[in-house]
């Protein structure tokens, strides 16, 4: 009695189908279809940008040899 069976499913997808029709049914399956691609293309998309945005790390370093030099790598803030 508790879970839902196959006719069940069955029933609720003709109600759906009677109350919206199959042409609206149809435009939002492609309409959301669209809206996945196209927030994958977007992520993908973004970790790109990120990378041409990267420089590549610096690294500078002192000419003299006194007790007072230091080394240092340069980094870019993110």
């Amino acid at each position: 009695m508790g879970s839902i069976s196959i006719w069940h499913w069955l029933i609720v997808l003709l109600v759906v189908v009677l109350i919206f029709g199959t042409k609206k049914l149809k435009n939002i399956g492609g309409d959301l279809g669209e809206a996945v691609k196209s927030f994958k293309d977007g992520v993908k998309g973004a970790g790109d940008v990120a990378d041409e945005k990267q420089a590549p790390p610096q690294q500078v370093t002192a000419q003299r040899n006194d007790a007072n030099t230091v080394d240092v790598e340069a980094k870019t803030k993110h």
